[in-house]
Parts: structure tokens; sequence; C-alpha cells
């Protein structure tokens, strides 16, 4: 069992406490955020600010938008504030604490979420008091999402809603862990499911059936010589650490025994495009094959013999536009012009797609997320705070 520190927050700043309250709900995006949800809507309600909530289906998660006015009344315009409540699972991992019950190690600060990105969360709500002090001439906007890291499916269900309700923002801060340094791009991410049906038969008659796993094995060969020819030929960025677009297959299961000639194989892979990348120019390679090639010598044995796909996540790639002035205003406060993209996936795209200019700016490191003893540097979320105050400068009227 582990002990159960609490955090001594006298004479710390407000987000230390909201990041303790955050952290210990369990978000993880097998469960409901609900409980997260609702305590920061009620946060909110108390300093007379109204929220959205935007369900899922089931009504057990739900996107957060809240927005603290210009002082005119003006509600569209201004800067959105956006991070994910959702957190990926701490099965199997080796934790030196209650990955739900924050400590403080010395200048660090523990617990799944504390880094990606309850701790940029609690660093926006920590500046309620500063916000409702000044005058505004644009409003600040609060986005919070649920199942940003199992592909993205919560803040498209906001968007449009915002759309619809006619919410106009100038620009987006999404604040995931860069190490409070500007980052303009990042990669797509495309997730798909193929299924191969073939026919079953004892395998003594190998004629007689369709071998699935095989044919999905041919399938998994080609995305593979796909991936070594863009990674040989291109088209590359080389601000990228990885300047090409990537392809692998990352789960596959088939079959009930080895006498038997497998009837079912199912196998998933993904595809991470430059921004200059259509992702559906690379899959239709990869259906065209199976269209054109695999099915037909699958149905000379049966009709019934079929490979088919599903689309199981997307992450949309972001290239911001230099020009835009939600990208000049953080380069200059953070004074960082580098041109810095980065291969990992966030909602900005999403953002970005929805006319909002979109730059990623936010506390503690990637390489300390989703690993055991997940942590940020107390120092990152001092640098948060200091940043957003000085956002909040340029939008408050002299």
């Amino acid at each position: 069992m582990f002990d159960k520190p609490t955090l001594n927050t006298n004479e710390r700043p407000a987000y230390l406490a909201l990041a303790d309250e955050l952290i210990r709900y369990d978000t993880t995006s097998s469960r409901s955020n609900l409980g997260l949800i609702e305590a920061i809507r009620d946060r909110l309600r108390a300093h007379q600010i109204e929220t959205l909530l935007v369900y899922d289906r089931a009504r057990q998660k739900a996107n957060l938008f809240a927005t603290l006015p210009a002082f005119n009344g003006e509600t569209n315009g201004g800067v959105v504030l956006s991070g994910h409540t959702d957190v990926v699972p701490v099965t199997g991992q080796n934790w030196s604490s209650d990955p739900f019950d924050p400590t403080i190690r010395g200048d660090r600060l523990y617990g799944r979420g504390s880094c990606d990105m309850k701790g940029f969360i609690a660093v926006t709500l920590g500046l309620l008091p500063d916000i409702q002090k000044r005058r505004l001439r644009e409003p600040v906007h609060f986005a919070f999402s649920f199942d940003e890291e199992v592909g993205c499916l919560g803040a498209p269900l906001l968007l449009t809603e915002l759309a619809e309700r006619g919410i106009r923002p100038a620009g987006c801060i999404v604040g995931e862990p860069t190490s409070m340094r500007p980052v303009v791009a990042h990669k797509g991410n495309n997730a798909y499911r193929c299924c191969v049906k073939g026919v079953a038969a004892h395998s003594s008659r190998t004629p007689s059936g369709v071998n699935a796993i095989e044919y999905a094995a041919r399938l998994i060969c080609r995305i593979r010589d796909t991936a070594d020819t863009l990674r040989r030929n291109g088209p590359f960025d080389r601000a990228f650490d990885v300047p090409f677009s990537t392809a692998q297959t990352g789960l596959i299961k088939g079959g009930v025994a080895i006498n038997t000639i497998p009837e079912d194989c199912e196998f998933f892979f993904e595809y991470r495009n430059l921004p200059s990348e259509d992702p559906e120019r690379f899959f239709e390679q990869i259906a065209r094959y199976a269209r054109e090639e695999l099915e037909p010598q699958m149905r000379e044995v049966s009709d019934a013999a079929a490979i088919s796909f599903e689309k199981v996540g997307t992450t949309l790639s972001l290239d911001s536009a230099e020009q835009a002035a939600i990208t000049r205003l953080v380069r200059t406060l953070c004074n960082d012009f580098e041109t810095r993209k980065v291969t990992y996936g966030t909602e900005a795209g999403l953002f970005s797609q929805a006319g909002i200019p979109t730059v990623i700016c936010g506390p503690g490191s990637i390489d300390d997320a989703h690993k055991a003893d997940e942590s940020v540097e107390l120092s990152q979320l001092a640098e948060c705070d200091q940043f957003l105050r000085r956002v909040l400068d340029t939008l408050t009227a002299p």
C-alpha cells in the first residue's frame, strides 16, 4: 500500500492546490470524467461564470467551455486556453507513489496527469481571481475536453457546438507539455482497423481454405514497404526530429489452432503524416492493394472472403500560420522564435481546422508524460503561470 501524503499548500500558489484536486480524479480514458468536470463547473459558478457542457452520447463524459467576457460584454474574439482532462492508464507501471494521490518530492509534482495535462489546467483555473479583477478588452475562454488520449474524440463535439452557437475565438493556446516553448506544428495520426475474412479448413486441406493470417501478413508487409519508401524518398520536413511520414502495424490477432486454416485475422495500423501530406493518399494505396490484388485471389476459393477497413482514430496535423496573431503573441511573450515541430499529436489541429489559429505551449516535458512517476517541475508551473499572466496583460484594457 502507498502512503497517502497530502500537499501542504500553505504559502504556495493556488494552482498547486488545484493540481492536487484535479490529479485525485481518476480520469483514465476508459472511465468517466464527470466528477472532475462538475468540480470545475462548480468552481466557475462560484465565480459567477456560466459553463457549457457538451456530453458524449452516453452522457458519461463531457467537455467544458466557459467564457469570461470583455468589459463591454463581448464574448467573441479573445484567446482560448485549452486542455484535455483524460489521462492514460497506470496499469502495469511501477510507480513510487500512488499515481492518483499527488505528492511533491524535491522540485517536482508527481502524479498521473501532472504533466499531461492537469498541471496546465490547474494554472488556468488559478488565474480566475486575477482575470476577474481585470478590465478585459477581449474575452478569455476555457476549453477542457475528454478522450484526447484515445483519438481526440471529445473536442470535435465541442467545436461543433461552438460553431452552431456562433462562438468565434480569435486564437487558442493548447497547453500540452512543451517545456514552455512554442510549438507551431505536429504530425497527424490516423489509426485503422483491418479485418481479413478468410475460409476455415483443416490444415491438411489448404487448397479449400483461405488463410486470413497469411493475407493479413501480405497487407502488413505492404504497409511496411510503403513506410520504407517514405523513409527513403520523403517528402521531408527537417524541422521534425523524424522528418518524414511514418507507418507501422501495432496489434494483430487471428487463428484458433495450428492445424486449422484461420478464418479471421484482425490488425491495427497507423499512419503519422507530415502536415503537408494527405493521409487519405496513403490509405488508398493500402486499400487499393487489398481491393485489386488480394481480394481477387481470395475469391478464387470463396466469394465470402473479404478485406475490410475501419478508421478508428484521427488526430489532425497542425501547421500554424506564422503570421497569425496568436503565433506572434506566444513567440513574443516567450521570447522564442525557433520553428519547433513535434511528432506527437494534440487537439491543436482540430481548433485550427475549425478556423481558430492555434499554438501549443505548456509546462513540462513530453518525455515525462505517460510513464510511471509522471511529474512536472514546479518551476515549469510557475513559468506557465507567469506566461499566462502576460497573455492576460495583452487582453487587458488600459
